[in-house]
């Protein structure tokens, strides 16, 4: 029997973390996130650990350490749920791969170089083509490359098993692939080749010129100045005044800046961004920066033809999701599983 092995991944994240009532140099990830060595949840007596958790929300909490330097409860909430989502994926794909390997006696398998290609598409999307970052991600989450590509390989295959339970799906009509292009072709462009023109204005968490100056006082005055331009005043009159970088006396204003010359963190926040709209105070380890994009030049998107059975896998996954809950609903009901992360 042959197996077709098709990746559609749009990486989840999810985490936990704490109030931070004070603003300290930011660590890697929010003190007390989570303990790598702690066990997560248990499914028909096999562990989920934290440190997979940890790997998979990373890229989530680095941008929203960003956009919520205050932390607070609105950014506990949101890492909270993600964190729950992921969790609910780890656990479902424990329960498929139990499934799975019932099918490797009659021969079912993934090649290595699909395992390869999804890492790849990952490092490109989620970290701006910045392996090296994707490497030091790894390292906080104390984790391995081989222990990423078995966690890779794994969702790779409950993607592939859903489509092969489901294989009789009616075919999808000329007219829905189209459609599922035209409302992905955005998500699967080449973000390597986005580009912004953008203003910024940037304080130091300490500033050189006032050695009273505490991270504390420079969020307060990023959040008087965010204050004052939603009030009316002129973002580049401010930033001439009170941005400390290379812009200042031109009002903050960056053009055509490439994608991965950001950091992928404030990349994200700023090319989902809304033109004209005022961003921040955003925070990271050199300090905060509130920003209004101008415009947006995005990278070209895949034709139609090198992404056509793609996009047809995509219609026919729709078509059959509520047969997929009804099947993975029945094996969460069979399973024993024990969630300890809370």
């Amino acid at each position: 029997m042959k197996y077709s092995w098709i990746f559609l991944l749009c990486l989840p994240f999810a985490g936990l973390a704490q109030e931070s009532p004070s603003i300290p140099v930011p660590p890697s990830q929010p003190s007390g996130l989570i303990e790598v060595n702690r066990i997560a949840a248990t499914v028909n007596g096999l562990p989920i650990t934290a440190k997979e958790v940890g790997v998979m929300i990373s890229p989530m909490i680095g941008q929203l350490m960003a956009e919520f330097p205050r932390r607070g409860p609105e950014f506990n909430r949101r890492l909270k749920e993600a964190q729950d989502n992921i969790l609910q994926e780890l656990i479902d794909r424990q329960l498929i791969m139990a499934e799975f390997k019932k099918m490797q006696a009659r021969g079912a398998n993934l090649p290595d170089s699909v395992v390869d290609a999804e890492i790849d598409r990952q490092i490109q999307t989620l970290y701006n083509g910045d392996s090296e970052k994707f490497r030091k991600e790894l390292a906080k989450a104390q984790m391995g490359m081989g222990s990423y590509r078995t966690l890779t390989r794994e969702k790779l295959i409950v993607q592939a098993m859903r489509q092969e339970k489901f294989k009789d799906a009616p075919p999808p009509l000329p007219s829905e692939v189209q459609k599922e292009y035209q409302e992905s072709k955005d998500s699967l462009r080449d973000i390597s080749k986005d580009s912004i023109t953008y203003r910024k204005i940037f304080l130091p968490r300490l500033d050189p010129a006032n050695p009273l100056a505490t991270p504390e006082s420079q969020l307060t005055l990023a959040e008087s100045l965010a204050d004052e331009i939603r009030n009316g005043a002129d973002f580049a009159d401010l930033a001439e005044k009170h941005s400390q970088d290379a812009f200042a006396a031109n009002g903050g204003l960056q053009e055509d800046v490439p994608r991965p010359d950001l950091s992928p963190e404030f990349a994200s926040i700023l090319f989902d961004a809304e033109p004209g709209k005022l961003i921040g105070p955003l925070e990271d380890a050199a300090g905060f920066t509130l920003a209004k994009v101008d415009s947006i030049k995005k990278g070209p998107a895949p034709p139609f033809s090198e992404v056509k059975k793609m996009m047809e896998d995509r219609v026919r996954a729709k078509k059959t999701s509520s047969r997929y809950e009804a099947w993975i609903g029945d094996l969460r009901k069979k399973a024993m599983v024990d969630i300890k992360l809370k």
